[in-house]
Parts: C-alpha cells; sequence; structure tokens
C-alpha cells in the first residue's frame, strides 16, 4: 500500500525531528535592558589574589595557589568592563512612532514554487497540495490546505489521509493542540482506517510533548501488538526521562506495573538522576530484579557526604591563545562572568561556605573542551559552570551524565538543552518558560477581554517563545486570535504583519521582538488605531534609543524581564560598588549573572551536597542576591522565575514579585 510508507516516514520522521535538539550554535544572549559591553578601557589587574587553577592529576589543589593544568590554561581574572546602564527615568523621550504605511502584500515566499490551485475546491487537490507543502516543511499551509480534505462531510475517499497529514503538519509545527484535535476526529470519524497504527503512535508523541505521560502509554498500549514495537520502545525510552517530578513517576509505575521500558526508566532515575535516597532502596531492588537490569549499571552511587570545601570547575571561552584586540573585545562578556564568580567565591568564602574554583580554557571550538574534559581531575570536580556555546554544551551535559556531576550553563535560554538530563541545569529561564510566565501573568492580571494577538519575530528563539506563549495562555482558557511572524528588517512583512489587526478590540497584544524598528513601528499602529490594549513585549525596549521611556510609560506595558536588577537594592548596590572598586569599571549583566550563578549553586552545595537535584525540585523561587528570584521547583531544570516589569512614573516596579505569580 503506497500511502502505508509515507506515513510511516511522515510518522517516525516527525518524531525524531522534533526529538533531536537544533544543532546550530548558540549565540551570545542580549541582555533586556543593558546593552553589551562596548568599553575599550584600558584592561587593569584586580586586586584579587590570581584564581585557583587545577592541579595536575596527583596534586590536591591550594587556595591562592596557581598551577597549569596540562591541555588548557587557567582563566585569568583580567579586567570586566561593564555594559552602559540600562535606561534611566531622565532618558530623552523619542518621538511617537512612525504610523504604518498601507498594508500591501507579503513578499513572496522563497524556496521551492507553491503547489498551484491552493484553495481548491476539490479535496484531491488540496490532499496532493498538502502532501507537496509537507515535503517542502511549509506546514500552516498544509495543514489549510488539508483540513477541509478532512472534513467527514466531504466524502472524500481519502479523507482519513488527510487527517493524518495535517496531524503530522501540526506536530511538525508544535501546534499540539491542533494535531491532537484532529488525531482525535480521524478516531472517531475513520475508526477502520487501516494504517490506525500511525496515527496512534503519533498521538502518543504528541501527548508526550504536552508532557501527558499517562495519555501517552494509553495511547501506545492500544496499537496492536505486532505493530511498531521497537518505534514505540524507542518513544518510550526518549521521553520518559523526561518526567520532571519524582511522584508523577511513581504514578506511572503504579499505572503500568508490568510496562518494563517505565520500571527501567524509574530505574535509572533513582540510580543515576539524582533522586535515590535510603527509602528507595527496597523499591529498586525490586525493579533490578523484576526487568532484570544489570546491577551494576542501576546501583547508585553512595551518597556524597557534606565537605567544607567544595571543587567547581569553570569552563569557559577564555580564548588565551588570541590575544588580539579585536577577540579581547569580542569576549569581555566572558572576562566578566569569571570576574563575577570571582566576586561570589569571597562571599561564600566570608560567609565560612568556601568554594574553590578550577578555570579551563575551552577555546571557540569543541576540541578544546574535549580536550579539557578527558583530564583525570574533572571527574572530581562537584560542580560545572559552562561552556557557552550550545554544540559544547551537549558534549558537556553527557559528561556530567556519566561523571553525575551537575553542570550548569550560564547564559543559554534553550530549553531543549536540560529536557532530559538530570544532571543538567540552565542558570537562565528557558525562552519557553518566559512565554509560559508571561501568558500566566497576562490571564491573571490583565484583566478585560481573554484574547491576545501575538506577533514573534523570525527567528528561532522568538518563534519558540510566539508558540509557547499561545499553548499557555490557551490552556488556561484564553484565545490567541492571531499568531503571524515578521521580519522587522523588512518593510513589506511589517505592513502584512499588522495588516487588518483590530487592535482597539483585542484583550492584548504580545510582541517578541528585541528588533529596533518593530517597537516605533508597533506604537505607530497603535496611535494609527486610537487603540490602547495592553502591550506585552521584552524588557530590551527599554534601552531602544528610538523609543522614549515617556511613550512607554504613557500605555500600558508590561515587559518580560528575566535580569532585571533594582538599583535601590541593597544586594545591588553592594555587588556594584565592590565590583567597582576591583575593576575601576562598573559591572555589566555578565558580572551580575556570574556573581549570582556561584552564590546561588555554591550555597546549595553546602546546604544539600553535590547531589542537590531533589531539594531543588521540593523548593520553591527564592530572592536572588542580586538578581529578583531563582528557583527550579517541580523537577524543572531552567529558571523558573521570570520577573515583569512597568515603568510607573518613569520607574520600573515588578509586578510578580517572589512569593506573588
Amino acid at each position: 500500500m503506497p500511502f502505508f510508507s509515507f506515513v510511516r516516514l511522515a510518522a517516525l520522521g516527525s518524531c525524531l525531528a522534533l526529538a533531536l535538539p537544533n544543532q546550530a550554535q548558540q549565540t551570545t544572549p542580549k541582555p533586556a535592558a543593558t546593552r553589551p559591553p562596548a568599553t575599550t578601557s584600558k584592561p587593569t589587574t584586580p586586586a584579587t589574589s590570581k584564581p585557583v587553577v587545577p592541579a595536575t592529576k596527583s596534586a590536591t589543589p591550594t587556595a591562592g595557589k596557581t598551577t597549569t593544568p596540562p591541555a588548557s590554561k587557567p582563566a585569568a581574572t583580567g579586567t570586566t568592563p561593564g555594559s552602559k546602564p540600562a535606561a534611566s527615568a531622565t532618558t530623552k523621550p523619542a518621538t511617537e512612532g512612525n504610523a504604518p504605511k498601507a498594508a500591501v502584500a507579503a513578499p513572496k515566499p522563497t524556496g521551492p514554487p507553491l503547489p498551484a490551485n491552493l484553495g481548491s475546491s476539490d479535496p484531491n487537490t488540496r490532499y496532493k497540495n498538502g502532501k507537496t507543502l509537507i515535503g517542502q516543511a511549509r506546514y500552516d499551509l498544509a495543514m489549510t490546505e488539508l483540513e477541509p480534505a478532512a472534513a467527514p462531510g466531504t466524502q472524500f475517499k481519502q479523507a482519513p489521509e488527510a487527517a493524518y497529514l495535517y496531524a503530522v503538519a501540526a506536530s511538525r509545527a508544535k501546534k499540539w493542540a491542533e494535531a491532537e484535535q484532529m488525531l482525535n476526529l480521524l478516531r472517531n470519524e475513520y475508526a477502520q482506517w487501516p494504517s490506525m497504527p500511525e496515527a496512534l503512535f503519533l498521538q502518543g508523541q504528541v501527548s508526550f510533548e504536552q508532557n501527558d505521560f499517562d495519555n501517552a502509554l494509553k495511547v501506545l498500549a492500544q496499537i496492536p501488538a505486532d505493530k511498531l514495537v521497537q518505534e514505540r520502545e524507542n518513544m518510550k525510552a526518549m521521553y520518559l526521562p523526561r518526567v520532571k517530578d519524582k511522584p508523577t513517576f511513581q504514578n506511572l509505575l503504579k499505572a503500568y506495573p508490568q510496562e518494563a521500558t517505565v520500571g527501567r526508566a524509574y530505574a535509572s532515575k533513582l540510580a543515576n538522576g539524582g533522586w535515590y535516597t535510603d527509602a528507595d532502596k527496597g523499591q529498586l531492588d525490586q525493579l533490578i530484579t523484576k526487568f532484570a537490569l544489570d546491577r551494576s549499571r542501576y546501583t547508585p552511587r553512595p551518597a556524597a557526604l557534606k565537605k567544607s570545601m567544595y571543587n567547581i570547575g569553570v569552563l569557559l571561552p577564555f580564548q588565551f591563545n588570541d590575544p588580539s584586540w579585536e577577540t579581547r573585545r569580542k569576549n569581555q562578556f566572558v572576562t566578566d562572568l569569571y570576574a563575577g564568580l570571582r566576586l561570589a567565591q569571597d562571599s561564600l568564602q566570608r560567609e565560612g561556605h568556601p568554594v574553590q574554583l578550577f578555570a579551563y580554557d575551552t577555546g571557540a571550538d569543541t576540541l578544546q573542551l574535549k580536550q579539557v574534559l578527558a583530564l583525570p581531575e574533572l571527574a572530581s570536580m562537584d560542580l560545572i559552570i559552562g561552556p557557552i556555546y550550545k554544540s559544547g554544551s551537549k558534549i558537556l551535559a553527557r559528561y556530567a551524565q556519566q561523571k553525575q556531576i551537575v553542570c550548569v550553563n550560564p547564559l543559554s535560554q534553550d530549553g531543549d538543552l536540560v529536557l532530559d538530563n538530570s544532571w543538567h541545569y540552565l542558570f537562565e529561564p528557558s525562552t519557553a518558560t518566559q512565554a509560559r510566565q508571561a501568558a500566566q501573568f497576562a490571564y491573571n492580571r490583565l484583566g478585560g477581554a481573554r484574547t491576545a494577538v501575538v506577533l514573534y519575530e523570525d527567528t528561532r528563539d522568538e518563534a519558540a517563545f510566539g508558540l509557547a506563549y499561545k499553548q499557555a495562555y490557551e490552556a488556561l482558557g484564553g484565545r490567541v486570535v492571531e499568531l503571524r511572524r515578521v521580519n522587522s528588517n523588512v518593510e513589506e512583512s511589517l505592513n502584512a504583519g499588522f495588516a487588518g489587526l483590530d487592535l482597539k478590540n483585542v484583550g492584548h497584544l504580545v510582541v517578541a521582538s528585541d528588533a529596533k524598528k518593530i517597537g516605533p513601528y508597533t506604537l505607530g499602529a497603535l496611535k494609527t488605531q486610537d487603540a490602547r490594549p495592553p502591550l506585552l513585549t521584552y524588557a530590551s525596549w527599554l534601552d531602544n534609543n528610538r523609543i522614549g521611556l515617556g511613550q512607554l510609560d504613557a500605555r500600558d506595558v508590561y515587559f518580560v524581564h528575566p535580569k532585571y536588577l533594582d538599583p535601590a537594592s541593597f544586594g545591588v548596590q553592594r555587588f556594584r560598588q565592590l565590583y567597582t572598586q576591583r575593576q575601576n569599571l562598573p559591572p555589566s549583566v555578565f558580572a551580575f549573572t556570574g556573581f549570582e550563578l556561584l552564590y546561588y549553586f555554591g550555597s546549595q552545595l553546602h546546604l544539600n551536597g553535590a547531589a542537590f537535584q531533589q531539594q531543588l525540585t521540593n523548593a520553591g523561587p527564592v530572592s536572588g542576591a542580586v538578581f529578583q528570584g531563582i528557583g527550579y521547583p517541580g523537577g524543572a531544570h531552567d529558571n523558573q522565575y521570570v520577573p515583569l516589569t512597568k515603568l510607573e512614573r518613569l520607574e520600573l516596579e515588578v509586578l510578580n514579585p517572589v512569593g506573588i505569580r
């Protein structure tokens, strides 16, 4: 049957494509409301002692002494020029944004030519177009073409196939709710379709992606026993490690006591995921016996005793082998980050919680990182901080899981990096977490009509934000009436993005973009329609010199502000004072990040020991030393606290302080 091979390929290809993280290199983050360091000031030597670096494999590190590790260079304390300060209340207001020009047609799509007769009244033509568009990765268009062909009332012979392909396109676009809705229609209206196992397989994936693990297992169990056997096991083995909290996994184990994949995944969480306690010994032994597991692989390491001092590896691309001015300037954020770590080390020392920093230069590629990971002494670390780029993060994450050492990425906002690794954390809130927290805030606090228009910049991160916002807002009961992509560098795209929008009657507007042009354009569009809906956007708009703070203050504009620093708080003032005294320059946001990261995780080491995952799961967000809050409740591995701010009389206020969500 020709269609069978196509749907098999579509389902399994969809699963693999969505499961594998993007391989693109992570870009240097853009701090909200704080420009990246751009100073050319002459470096100065800090007044502190030299950083501690790893000793040779037979030596014991000693505070204050410097030894050179093989195959790596120690990080210097260098200077840490700060960035320009955030926009202040005295910033000169800009003029109101330019009113949008009359809407024009969207730019012609690039890539393969579109199928002929789009929107045809012939179901067969739409079905064929849908298949072609899926092959071209034009999933939204494919859904538009396939939806009418899938309707039961059309009496179209291939309506079941059209319904299935619609679900494939929706899942490729990560529109899980739409995919699930169509799969339910397929199962109810076309129950005798011969390729139903493929549909059940895809619905299992859709449920997994929505963290509905129980329904995913129920659906997969409905596939005939002789169909897709290995594929089902592979899917369960891939997704079950993403269960973030122990009670949820225990409930799955009770509901599916004979499911070997569930038992094996839970045993792995206990033995290798930091979940094990003495009370779990009996259950782990039962799982090993029942499912014939290799006891050597599922025996947890003895609980690490609390120590008087903890060793922390810092793996950052210092690039000491390239002393050029251009590289030094480009890499200044790394030096700032490390200087912040050093100040946190001093603070922990004064509080009786000493940590030893071992700094390694990982260079700009993965080759040097692999050389560092081959060093025997790295396996003795209690915590690893770094690296910066995504390719290196994946390599270090695997190493940390194998060695059972918690590693923390200091700057990434890519939640895919920590989906199924109990030993890997993001210091930042992921893009999706920022969107979910913003959606919850909007639904609970903005009032008015529960509708939204969401515009997002044509980038991977902003697309993830827009989709996550829509899913979260609609899961709460709201409705996103428009979800549109725009390219702010193309005037026609901006015009098309705002074309036809009734901004007067929408509950609120979301603009997920850091682009300089879109802020003035959005304000101009609102002025043209005399519309005043609440506007939710990124905090980088506060640092856009094309927008005056008075414009933002005059409207109900709310900012997703993960890096908000309260200039009046004691912690921020004290850090700024100490840092400036030591470096002769004000701190950048990266310096603050390094300080908060080490202070928080260093405190966790002294409080709970080296395997502190379960303690983080059971605790809520807490106030940070300099930032507004940090926390990893419910098994999350990216920071779950995201400040939402608003200008009131030209002063920023945090509207959801820690403890008020």
